[in-house]
């Protein structure tokens, strides 16, 4: 029985490593397809450019809650089959999107794909929690999050390998200006079709992948029987009563937002003043993020706390934030390669100190932090917008008060426990 046990453990460990790898792989890609996005559609500035991001991640603040509504109705199980259909549904919304040549197809096949990754993301947390003891579930989450970065890592070199290597030569020719009229269209039709062979294969994976996670021996959640039932809730008529839950998801996001910016905004800002790497950047950032992984599983809480933990990257991604700033372009860029360390275990931090002893609250608060993701979307097209008015390298400014509202939030704000005092 106890080989049986440990078998299930091990088998339902794969499924959600596989799952945590199509997030990551879904996800991460976005960084290379934005500078690709406004060659490729003529896109005229970098707040263009970044909607594609803000397509993307903006679904988690528009669509988690129906998710959650949706998942109370047909449990988690069915729940992640809708949402790798509907993330199959949106990769295979590239096909005439790149046939129509309209971007604005692009964003709804993007924001399809947030969407059902809106209801993905609600979906996982619970299960790594549920399929293993209580004590362990911070190192469940670690061996996720090195799925969901390893994917990270992967993606944008693929994707550079499998669409922008071959097209290269066409996307310098667009961009000088060489290519005009009908060849600078056939061209910009090429561009745009190479797009469709790895969307489509995706596609029929995550199509597949559904069956398998759905027949899998992961055991089901039931929300409205495993719901928490207990909790600090005396007086308490609303969710927003608990303030450290509100600073909590505003922390989140601002993490969500510095580390997307870290990630997703780095190629376009080396592409701007002409750096290259053999590995994508975004890849690099991600491989840092990793490495921060592991070195969270070694020293946490072994060695040092959570939360301390939490406290000393806050601190970390604050300096680094400055020196972004205020270093010149081809160093400030390496000080968003090394943020991904820290950047690593700041979302397993703040989780637990917004979500606690929320009682009845607790699925809804677990729906809202979820919600955060949304951060992603938001913080590119801000970036973006100061880009378009001033320079690549000095949009980065808005790291700064993210990151410090962060370090309010690890040291002082995940303590207030009401509003006020009577």
């Amino acid at each position: 029985m106890k080989d049986q046990s440990k078998k299930q453990f091990i088998l339902s460990m794969v499924m959600l490593g596989a799952l945590y790898f199509v997030f990551g792989l879904v996800s991460w890609v976005n960084s290379v397809l934005v500078p690709y996005f406004k060659v490729a559609c003529e896109l005229q500035s970098e707040f263009q450019a970044y909607l594609a991001q803000f397509a993307f991640y903006i679904a988690y603040l528009v669509m988690t809650i129906p998710a959650s509504v949706l998942l109370n109705r047909v449990g988690y199980k069915k729940g992640a089959l809708i949402g790798l259909w509907i993330l199959a549904i949106g990769a295979f919304l590239f096909v005439p999107a790149a046939n129509m040549r309209t971007y604005n197809m692009f964003l709804v096949a993007l924001f399809t794909m947030g969407t059902a990754l809106a209801i993905l993301q609600t979906v996982a947390n619970p299960f790594v929690t549920i399929i293993g003891p209580i004590e362990s579930a911070a190192q469940r989450i670690s061996i996720v999050g090195i799925c969901n970065k390893f994917a990270g890592i992967l993606a944008p070199i693929i994707f550079s390998a499998v669409v922008l290597a071959p097209q290269k030569a066409k996307m310098d020719a667009i961009q000088s200006g060489l290519l005009t009229g009908d060849a600078k269209d056939a061209a910009l039709a090429d561009l745009l079709h190479g797009v469709i062979p790895p969307y489509v294969i995706l596609g029929v994976f995550l199509l597949i992948f559904g069956v398998i996670f759905y027949k899998s021996s992961i055991k089901d959640i039931n929300p409205g029987k495993d719901s928490a039932s207990k909790g600090s809730e005396e007086g308490r008529k609303s969710i927003l009563a608990y303030p450290y839950l509100v600073l909590g998801v505003l922390a989140l996001f601002c993490h969500l937002g510095t580390q997307a910016l870290s990630i997703n905004t780095i190629q376009g800002f080396a592409n701007g003043f002409g750096m290259e790497s053999p590995i994508p950047f975004p890849s690099l950032t991600l491989a840092c993020t990793m490495l921060g992984y592991f070195i969270g599983v070694i020293l946490i809480p072994k060695y040092i706390s959570q939360q301390r933990m939490l406290q000393v990257v806050t601190v970390l991604i604050t300096i680094l934030s400055v020196l972004v700033f205020v270093l010149p372009e081809n160093i400030a860029i390496w000080c968003l390669v090394l943020m991904g360390i820290p950047n690593s275990v700041v979302y397993a931090g703040i989780w637990p100190l917004a979500i606690h002893d929320l009682g009845k609250w607790t699925n809804l608060g677990s729906a809202i932090l979820v919600m955060a993701l949304c951060g992603s979307a938001i913080f590119p097209l801000v970036y973006a917008a100061i880009a378009d008015a001033s320079s690549l390298h000095a949009a980065y400014w808005i790291l700064i008060p993210a990151a410090v509202y962060m370090v309010f939030y690890a040291f002082f704000g995940y303590k207030i426990n009401k509003w006020c005092k009577k």
